[in-house]
């Protein structure tokens, strides 16, 4: 059997036994994917750090949830442009090459931020815009490419567990990430912090240099920036006649917006839970730590047949959680109620993935994973928006509750409004070639 990729052939895998629950290890023994796989693990915990460092920089520099928000808006214009076209591009050259050049972009992006967090007079708010816009356009490009990758490493019988792998690193690096920023932002080490996520990248950009060749199959000529924003086009007027598939969007936009709770967690750690040691880490983990419990618990998942009704029911508990979080009287209610919504959240996106890529055919699949991609992405970013805008107004508690009952309500009507949704069975679905 020919190699799927210009390098060495993914490693015949020996028979794997029945693992039950524990996570399936074989794709670790291909040494290619080793290099994959570490370049991950190696940059999430600097990205999610990241991630907590900048919010609170802004907030501060400025004392402004409403501009914590606005940062996450500078964040989403790069998400959304390199989000949709980052699948054509990755189609269009040598993935390798696409992913060295995005890796040494975001190192390179995570000095500079670095640099400005050490200056002596402290830093100025258009710069950390910029840097903030250019880490989130490389992460664009970046993250499909490498999923883009992993069939032509391991070959397709390995693909699901590859992508297991990756995902619980993922989760790892989303608790651990913000727990050791809130304790190295309490000592003052914001400096750190950013060298930390540099030095993530620079160790991913040795990594990546050791995989061989990974030219997309049946690529005959290079991709204009023209076809790919038409293909994008086409993807949009698809979803427009598919109602089950466009309401997969619509109900996580729904409840990212009203109830995506992150722009007000510098200003919690700030006020109401200043007595609280690290209780900035402990609000950016809460919603991971759910997801993470789910997600090691989500057998029942895979089983479940009538998808759009527990989808909706999955983003009412995340609604009715951030109820919760709005009057939480103290730090360990508040992450209970956000680990809550993790899980409620964690059952919605598995379920979701699942209708898309049973429901689209083929020559579609790519598009509408290019938009998941964006929505899933680009949601919270709204929300930070909405919430730091109303938190400013009118306090962090009604900017909560009142998201949290918004998405119940619109969780009852989507399912009267959209009936072909709320009955969407797998069981009844014919699986596109």
């Amino acid at each position: 059997m020919s190699s799927p990729i210009d390098g060495p052939a993914p490693q015949e895998a020996p028979p794997r036994k029945r693992r039950g629950f524990a996570i399936d290890t074989t794709p670790l023994r291909n040494p290619a994917y080793r290099r994959l796989f570490g370049g991950i693990t190696v940059t999430m915990l600097g990205q999610q750090m990241t991630l907590v460092a900048v919010p609170f920089q802004v907030y501060a520099m400025t004392g402004s949830s409403l501009l914590v928000g606005v940062t996450s808006v500078v964040a989403l214009v790069p998400l959304v442009v390199f989000g949709l076209l980052g699948g054509a591009i990755a189609d269009a050259m040598d993935r390798r090459k696409l992913m060295l050049i995005t890796s040494i972009g975001a190192a390179v992006t995570a000095v500079l931020l670095a640099v400005q967090a050490g200056l002596p007079g402290g830093s100025n708010l258009a710069v950390l815009w910029v840097l903030t816009a250019l880490v989130s356009a490389f992460s664009a490009v970046n993250q499909p490419t490498r999923s883009a990758a992993i069939p032509a490493i391991v070959g397709p019988e390995l693909v699901p567990a590859a992508n297991a792998l990756a995902m619980t690193v993922r989760q790892i690096g989303v608790i651990a990430g913000p727990l050791l920023a809130g304790v190295l932002i309490g000592q003052g080490e914001l400096f750190l912090t950013y060298v930390i996520d540099a030095v993530g990248f620079t160790v991913a950009v040795f990594l990546v240099r050791g995989l061989p060749p990974l030219p997309p199959a049946g690529v005959t000529a290079k991709l204009r920036l023209a076809s790919a924003v038409r293909g994008v086009g086409e993807g949009f007027v698809f979803l427009r006649t598919q109602p089950v598939l466009l309401m997969t969007f619509v109900v996580d936009v729904i409840a990212m917006l009203f109830a995506w709770p992150q722009a007000v967690f510098p200003q919690l750690a700030a006020t109401a839970y200043s007595g609280d040691a690290n209780s900035l880490g402990w609000l950016y983990a809460g919603i991971s730590i759910g997801s993470l419990a789910m997600g090691l618990t989500s057998g029942w998942v895979s089983r479940v047949d009538r998808q759009g009704a527990v989808v909706l029911g999955a983003i009412a508990v995340w609604g009715v959680a951030i109820v919760g979080f709005g009057f939480a009287g103290s730090l360990w209610v508040a992450v209970l109620c956000l680990a809550v919504a993790g899980a409620g959240d964690m059952v919605s996106a598995v379920l979701r993935s699942s209708m898309l890529q049973l429901a689209a055919p083929d020559d579609m699949r790519g598009r509408m994973q290019g938009v998941f991609i964006v929505v899933v992405a680009g949601g919270p970013r709204l929300g930070d928006l909405r919430a730091g805008a109303v938190a400013s107004a009118f306090g962090v508690s009604i900017a909560m509750w009142s998201g949290g009952v918004v998405i119940v309500v619109a969780m009852a009507v989507v399912a009267v409004a959209v009936p072909s949704f709320w009955a969407f069975r797998a069981s009844r679905v014919t699986l596109h070639p």
